[in-house]
């Protein structure tokens, strides 16, 4: 399925400071608002994004700060570096996957399996840019699993309330991996199991990229990272933060 041209998009963040879930000397975690970047984009009214506004909040910040990256829908746990030591202990952390993640979604109709694995590798789609796209060929491994915590309804709908716990990291993982296959794709399955090598059929409510035709109406993307595991860089003790989610 090839989708359209992308919405327009006019950045209007939301206001005020990130909620802080923790700070020390070395780090802070907050919760991040859904609708503000993560890092600066390239265009002058892009440059408030949410680590200009922790730079404001902690001057002595030194170094990146940046460890990792939530989309500007998506709301939740994000971690910054206020050395560059913790940043790159963080960072190596990140990129070696010792972390755990955990999020939140709601999903636009009934999903039937309570769990499993999802495997849809993924890589950019260079012509209709930012969106992702699903490659049987030449994608990366993406790795998602996933499991049901409630059916309900919403907007005189239903919907499906999923955690997800991503094993691999890329851009737009959950979101491509919820609504595959109503998503570009490239190749064929082949032999591949089409039980882990297809997503769920049911975009998140409110992606304005992979959700166009969705019936159900939402201020948001209803994506939250919901909780983050990582090792502290100094004393290496195991810390989880979560951030409650707000649909």
């Amino acid at each position: 399925m090839n989708l359209g041209p992308v919405p327009h998009f006019s950045y209007r963040p939301p206001t005020g400071d990130p909620p802080i879930i923790h700070e020390d000397e070395h780090f802070v975690v907050v919760d991040k608002q859904a609708g503000l970047l993560s890092v600066p984009g390239i265009a002058p009214e892009k440059k408030d994004c949410l680590r200009s506004r922790v730079q404001a909040m902690f001057p002595q910040a030194t170094g990146p700060m940046t460890c990792h990256r939530l989309d500007l829908s998506t709301s939740g746990v994000m971690i910054l570096a206020l050395d560059a030591k913790t940043h790159r202990n963080l960072s190596i952390q990140f990129e070696q996957r010792k972390t755990h993640k955990r999020y939140i979604a709601l999903l636009d109709g009934r999903l039937e399996s309570d769990e499993g694995t999802i495997n849809c590798p993924m890589r950019k789609d260079m012509d209709v840019r930012p969106r992702m796209l699903v490659d049987y060929a030449q994608g990366k491994p993406s790795i998602t699993h996933y499991k049901v915590l409630a059916r309900e309804t919403l907007s005189g709908r239903e919907v499906t309330r999923v955690e997800f716990i991503p094993h691999t990291g890329r851009t737009h993982q959950l979101r491509v991996h919820a609504a595959h296959p109503h998503v570009t794709t490239v190749g064929e399955m082949g032999t591949l199991d089409p039980a882990e090598t297809s997503g769920l059929g049911l975009p998140i409510i409110g992606d304005e990229l992979y959700g166009e035709h969705s019936a159900i109406p939402s201020p948001r993307l209803m994506l939250h990272a919901s909780m983050l595991t990582i090792y502290h860089p100094i004393t290496g003790k195991q810390l989880t933060f979560t951030a409650p989610v707000p649909f």
